[in-house]
């Protein structure tokens, strides 16, 4: 399509543009002006309005009218490898908590209400305070350690992009202290680490353990071995799929740019 035909199309009369799931290829219906303008969840009967985790499926959605109808503590809404998008809701003087993550860089929106936000590089040396409102943009770099409290008189809507992600998949927490509970159930398998749980991890990597099983049964030795798969390793901590990172290091032992893993291939 053209971009004369994308115009009209986008500026049709009484075309509600609310794109959506798979479902409807145009992303859009004909309604009644009235609703248009509306809460989106006023005139859809079926799932499409649920608030749920859709990653890491093709989405689009009203994010501000999504976070503003969201009521829990933090409800996932699109997981995929590398990126998530959670919906929040703190409630009057409510906040999130002093938190820092290592290796995820962090961007948040307010959608509706007032909150501070303080940084800094370590917990106890908090020097960037800021006042924030409605269409306030937040961007925390991994490393920092951060928090932001509600500091008006009604819920303070927002949401959160983690780049990569530091829930897993589907995660509701109707309240902060459900929140809290999860976090802190260390060793029961259900910590997420990088957006996965430990026995997600293990799973996702399934397919470099039956390669590196295949490799010994070919008698390749145990240093190259652990060369290799260690380096696949730290590539799919980089956010490649494990197919793609067996790809990459082979490709580097086959054409030479690493001229170590060649060596020990040798050895």
């Amino acid at each position: 399509m053209n971009v004369k035909g994308l115009i009209k199309m986008y500026n049709a009369p009484n075309t509600y543009q609310y794109p959506h799931t798979p479902g409807n290829p145009t992303g859009h219906w004909d309604i009644p002006d009235e609703l248009a303008f509306g809460s989106y969840g006023s005139f859809y009967n079926d799932d499409r309005n649920v608030l749920k985790d859709y990653g890491a499926n093709p989405f689009a959605i009203n994010i501000n009218e999504a976070t503003k109808q969201n009521n829990t503590y933090r409800t996932a809404l699109w997981t995929g490898d590398h990126l998530q998008l959670t919906l929040m809701s703190l409630n009057v003087g409510e906040d999130i908590g002093l938190e820092m993550h290592p290796n995820v860089d962090q961007f948040l929106r307010v959608e509706q209400g007032q909150g501070v936000v303080q940084m800094g590089k370590s917990k106890d040396n908090l020097n960037y305070q800021w006042t924030v409102f409605d269409d306030s943009a937040i961007f925390v770099p991994a490393g920092t350690w951060h928090n932001l409290t509600n500091i008006g008189n009604t819920p303070l809507k927002l949401y959160s992009i983690y780049a990569p992600p530091n829930h897993p998949f589907g995660t509701v927490h109707q309240t902060k202290a459900d929140a809290m509970a999860m976090e802190e159930a260390l060793g029961n398998g259900n910590t997420a680490i990088y957006g996965k749980t430990p026995d997600e991890w293990i799973k996702h990597t399934e397919f470099l353990v039956k390669e590196g099983l295949e490799d010994t049964k070919r008698g390749i030795n145990m240093t190259h071995i652990l060369q290799e798969f260690i380096l696949m390793g730290v590539l799919v901590g980089k956010g490649y799929s494990p197919e793609n990172a067996y790809e990459i290091v082979e490709e580097w032992e086959r054409t030479g740019k690493s001229k170590l893993l060649q060596q020990s291939k040798n050895m």
